[in-house]
């Protein structure tokens, strides 16, 4: 398949299969995001793998969270929790923030937006799915996620990246999403 077929099939896959995910195709996908394009070659990204016994304090972190964001929302805490407890493994990924140096750091968090994509595009050819949260469960804006990951000063957490195999039978009912043509958002001067 084409690279530009691949980018128009790549979609966030948010169900997934009951099977844990192989340590090499997480290599795989860290190796991956580690060639992305990068302003002089800082390679700002740093990658945080959560699975195991680092998963449940994470569920119960999200937990404590969620209570506190929504204690009127007993139906979102619940399906919230879901997804992470049928999420195999969650890689947070942090941009380097260059003290001092805003234009730098705008550049850093660039370069692991396009880490974060490259991650999603060998996703698919591993075979698994990959959902990139930024917003919710995901906490990736919440002070306790920055001490969860033991991130020191100066990251920046950029996305918390769920990923696992996709359940097929959910993955044939979902819909093929609709874009709006470049042509309505394209400018030629």
């Amino acid at each position: 398949m084409s690279i530009i077929a691949e980018i128009k099939n790549r979609r966030a896959i948010r169900d997934y299969a009951a099977r844990e995910v192989e340590d090499e195709k997480i290599h795989s996908l860290l190796e991956a995001a580690t060639w992305a394009p990068n302003d002089r070659m800082r390679e700002p990204w740093s990658f945080y793998v959560i699975k195991g016994e680092a998963k449940k304090r994470y569920e119960a972190l999200a937990n404590e969270y969620l209570q506190e964001r929504f204690p009127t929302k007993p139906n979102l805490i619940e399906s919230s929790l879901k997804v992470l407890k049928t999420t195999p493994v969650h890689i947070v990924v942090t941009a380097d923030i260059v003290p001092g140096d805003e234009e730098a750091s705008a550049d850093n968090e660039y370069a692991v937006c396009c880490a974060i994509h490259s991650m999603w595009l060998a996703a698919k050819e591993l075979g698994l799915g990959l959902v990139w949260r930024t917003r919710g469960v995901g906490l990736v804006r919440d002070q306790r996620m920055v001490e969860f990951i033991g991130s020191p000063e100066n990251k920046k957490i950029i996305g918390n990246l769920f990923i696992g195999y996709p359940d097929p039978e959910l993955l044939k009912k979902a819909k093929v999403p609709a874009r709006t043509s470049f042509e309505e958002k394209t400018v030629w001067l």
